[in-house]
């Protein structure tokens, strides 16, 4: 079953740390901090996304010779 709640909070990870860069790249200031920053929250989010995306969708090694 998909849990929507966690989702929506690595969703909201994903967004955040992609503001960040985005903010980052585009704006006069030259700040390391919020570049690792924003990456290291943009990757957290990946991350658990993709652990939930992967327990939510298993995938079925059931099958026969004629189905392959």
């Amino acid at each position: 079953m998909i849990n929507t709640k966690k989702q929506i909070i690595f969703t909201a990870f994903i967004i955040i740390g992609a503001i960040m860069l985005i903010f980052d790249l585009t704006g006069m200031n030259d700040s390391v901090y919020l570049k690792i920053g924003g990456l290291l929250i943009l990757m957290i989010g990946l991350y658990n996304s993709t652990k939930q995306w992967a327990k939510d969708n298993p995938k079925d090694d059931n099958t026969t010779e004629d189905e392959k």
